[in-house]
C-alpha cells in the first residue's frame, strides 16, 4: 500500500525545515559576536548559497538580523536578542543564580559562566563578570565549541558514559583532520578532573586567557549544566590561578546547587 503524503502534511514538513534552518543561521553567530557575511554562513550552517541568502534577507525583514553598515555582513539584531531577554526574565534558575554568580566575578576579579549544551557548542545562559577584568569578548547567548573548550569538555565529563561517547564520536567527526587534537585536549581535561575536581584551558579559545570549569547539576531535573570562571591575563601564571580559583570556584559550584535545588524545571 503506497504511503502517500497529505498536502497539509507537506506543509508542515517545509515549515519545520525552514525554521530549523533559520535557527541554524542565527546559531552560527558564536562567541566571538563577530559579523558574518552570507559565504561564511554557508561555511558555518552547511547550507546551500541560495538557502542562506533566502534566510538572510527572511531574517532581517522580520527583524532577527541586521546588515553592518557598510558591507555585506551580517549581525544579530534586537529580536534576536529580544528571545534572550524573555527567557531570563522568565527563568526561575537565572534570577537566583546571577547575584550569586556577580558576587563571585567580583570576588575573584574574572567573569563567571553557567552554560548548557546546544548541539555540538556550549551556550552560555549566564554570565557575569568583574568591572576589573578585559573583557574574553562573551555574554550570555554566547557559543563555545564542546570539544576545545573547559566549558565543553567538563560538560562532557559530567554525562553519562553512553551519552558522552555519542558526543564525543560526533565531535570528532565534526573536527575532520583535527579529530586526534581534539581527543587529546579531552583526555587531558578528564584527567583534570578526576585529579583536581575542574578542567583549566589556556589560551584555546582566546590569546592570553583562560578558562576553569566543572560539571553542576541543577534543580529537581537534575539538568546537567557547566559552572566556569576565566578571564584575560597578558602574563598567565597557571600554578597561581590555579591556587587561587579553584578552592572557590568548588565552592561556589556546591552553593550554586543548594541554592538550585528546589527549582522546579528545565532551566
Amino acid at each position: 500500500m503506497t504511503n502517500m503524503a497529505t498536502p497539509d502534511m507537506n506543509d508542515a514538513v517545509s515549515v519545520t525545515m525552514t525554521v530549523e534552518r533559520g535557527l541554524d543561521v542565527l546559531r552560527a553567530f558564536r562567541a566571538e559576536r563577530a559579523p558574518l557575511s552570507n559565504a561564511e554562513l554557508v561555511r558555518r550552517t552547511g547550507l546551500s548559497k541560495a538557502t542562506v541568502s533566502r534566510l538572510t534577507s527572511t531574517l532581517i525583514r522580520i527583524g532577527f538580523l541586521r546588515r553592518v553598515a557598510g558591507g555585506r555582513q551580517f549581525e544579530l539584531a534586537t529580536g534576536a536578542l529580544s528571545i534572550g531577554h524573555a527567557f531570563l526574565e522568565a527563568s526561575p534558575v537565572m534570577r537566583t543564580a546571577h547575584p550569586f554568580m556577580q558576587k563571585v566575578a567580583d570576588k575573584l576579579d574574572l567573569s563567571v559562566a553557567l552554560a548548557v549544551a546546544d548541539h555540538l557548542d556550549m551556550l552560555y545562559i549566564g554570565y557575569r563578570t568583574s568591572a576589573k577584568i578585559a573583557t574574553l569578548r562573551l555574554g550570555i547567548g554566547s557559543l563555545l565549541p564542546m570539544g576545545t573548550t573547559s566549558v565543553g569538555r567538563a560538560y562532557l565529563y559530567g554525562l553519562a558514559p553512553v551519552a558522552r561517547r555519542t558526543f564525543i564520536t560526533a565531535i570528532k567527526e565534526a573536527a575532520g583532520p583535527n579529530a586526534r587534537a581534539v581527543q587529546k585536549g579531552i583526555d587531558a581535561a578528564f584527567d583534570d578532573l578526576r585529579e583536581t575536581g575542574v578542567c583549566m584551558s589556556v589560551g584555546e579559545y582566546q590569546r592570553n586567557a583562560y578558562g576553569i570549569a566543572l560539571p553542576i547539576e541543577v534543580g529537581r531535573s537534575r539538568t546537567l549544566m557547566t559552572l566556569s570562571c576565566g578571564a584575560v591575563e597578558l602574563e598567565l601564571d597557571s600554578a597561581a590561578i590555579r591556587k587561587r580559583v579553584v578552592p572557590e570556584l568548588k565552592a561556589a559550584a556546591v552553593q550554586l546547587t543548594a541554592l538550585l535545588a528546589d527549582i522546579e524545571g528545565e532551566p
